[in-house]
């Protein structure tokens, strides 16, 4: 990245006028563009050379503006808002209990009358990553339980310590809620009544969270002055798309002629036309400059600096010029183990302190990130199948996470029978029990269960045995002699 930084000083002094990269001796006048503060942006020269400029309705330009931050703050706050939360608690023997009937859980489900959990958590996540904080105000029922969640525009509200050290917040920003909470009440909000969600804090104050913006405002900077120019030079620009050379003198009105009977085939309603050059006529198109193409060039190396910045693989804004992923879930997992992973994580542990929690793994909060494989079916059933044969899951909790009713019997893991545990390698697998002998069937009433005509004695038997085979043809030939288990 330190081998782009002369290219794109190069580019930013090619585009900008020189008064802007001129500089001033320490206590003088410097020309803009300048970069303020709170609010955090840019004023163009003609803005910021009026010192009350606020006043005269001008605004610094956020980086927010620039089409590629926004697409990577969405990709948090759409992704986020796509996975829903959960109050879970830990039970003794390793397991956990979803609950159901805290605050907690009923926040998680409607924050408030007129946003649902969507579309809490999307701003949440968006004012978190736009301006480094997010605020949000709780009301509280008769039993001091959260029964609602307000957000508030981060750029109108701020924290404020009081004398012993306290610390309170001035929020605003909220037309929904502004006339039924007076301002008053607002001004002066308590810590235990606000969630306040923040990114990486300044050095000297840890409840002001830093945008990820800040860290890149000169490559947004880069992409809206290239832009800008290019609007301009494309607008202005006198540049034909081709011209047609002879070495025929013509008049004017040949001229004329000829240039209307050349737009009739290719210009307007007869574009794809195809006309007819004579007489020596040439036509020659003109091409894009490598000057232009060169500011293209640089419009996609400072994108990749802002998706380093917000930790957004480039594959996930739709660039997949260089994508290596093979499957959905590949690439979520790698997003997941850097900058989503992150987001999720904080934006749980924040829930987890508002409300008292203890935090992982006793009793804590989770956003189910198993919902971003909802379009990858074949990942999500192979792995389900992989954990049921492997014991990790019974058949009806996978079938419970498709949304399917439980099935007979299937609430226990199972697993085949020659997987066993290291220590019994040497010892020899159980014997299956062999099944007990049938009985034999009860007598039928009137007889004693013996046959009249069955023979007692064992040479009574084999002759009535041999008899028996004579009359169905099945006797072996013996040729005289008697059968060698037969004795008189």
């Amino acid at each position: 990245m330190a081998s782009l930084v002369p290219a794109i000083q190069r580019a930013v002094r090619a585009i900008t006028p020189s008064s802007w990269t001129a500089k001033a001796a320490e206590g003088q006048y410097r020309p803009g563009p300048y970069f303020v503060q709170n609010p955090t942006g840019v004023l163009p020269h003609e803005w910021g050379q009026f010192w009350n400029f606020w006043q005269m309705g001008y605004d610094p330009i956020a980086g927010g503006s620039s089409a590629l931050v926004e697409a990577c703050v969405n990709a948090y706050a759409q992704t986020i808002a796509l996975c829903p939360g959960d109050h879970w608690r830990t039970r003794p023997d390793g397991g956990r209990d979803r609950i159901t009937t805290s605050a907690l859980s009923r926040m998680l489900r409607k924050p408030n009358d007129y946003q649902s959990r969507s579309d809490f958590v999307l701003n949440l996540v968006r004012h978190l990553y736009l301006e480094g904080n997010s605020y949000a105000l709780a009301e509280r029922n008769d039993r001091f339980e959260v029964s609602a969640l307000h957000l508030f525009d981060p750029r109108s509200s701020r924290h404020r310590y009081s004398s012993d050290g306290a610390i309170f917040y001035q929020l605003d920003g909220n037309r929904a809620v502004e006339k039924s909470i007076p301002r008053e009440v607002r001004n002066a909000v308590p810590q235990r009544d606000v969630l306040h969600v923040k990114l990486d804090t300044q050095n000297y104050d840890p409840l002001q969270g830093l945008a990820p913006l800040r860290h890149c405002s000169a490559s947004v900077a880069i992409q809206n002055a290239l832009s800008a120019q290019l609007i301009t030079f494309f607008g202005n620009r006198s540049i034909p798309s081709g011209v047609i050379e002879t070495e025929l003198t013509l008049s004017t009105e040949q001229v004329r002629e000829l240039r209307a009977r050349w737009e009739e085939q290719a210009k307007g309603l007869g574009s794809g036309g195809v006309p007819i050059l004579t007489n020596g006529l040439k036509y020659h198109g003109i091409s894009t400059s490598p000057k232009e193409t060169g500011a293209t060039d640089l419009l996609k190396m400072t994108a990749e600096e802002v998706c380093l910045v917000f930790g957004v693989p480039p594959a996930i804004l739709g660039i997949t010029d260089r994508a290596t992923f093979n499957s959905v879930e590949t690439l979520m997992q790698f997003w997941l183990a850097r900058g989503l992973g992150f987001a999720v994580n904080h934006v749980e542990c924040a829930f987890d302190s508002f409300f008292g929690l203890s935090g992982w793994p006793q009793e804590y909060v989770e956003f189910d990130v198993s919902a971003l494989l909802r379009p990858a079916f074949k990942d999500r059933i192979d792995a389900m199948v992989k954990g049921v044969q492997g014991a990790v899951f019974s058949p009806n909790e996978a079938r419970r996470m498709e949304g399917y009713p439980d099935a007979k019997d299937g609430d226990e893991p199972r697993v085949q029978q020659q997987v066993v545990p290291l220590s019994a390698w040497s010892m020899a697998p159980p014997q299956t029990p062999r099944p007990d002998a049938p009985k034999p069937a009860a007598p039928i009433d009137g007889e004693d269960g013996e046959d009249e005509d069955t023979p007692e004695k064992p040479e009574d038997r084999m002759a009535l045995l041999l008899t028996m085979l004579d009359g169905a043809g099945g006797r072996p030939k013996t040729n005289g002699a008697r059968h060698p288990s037969y004795s008189e």
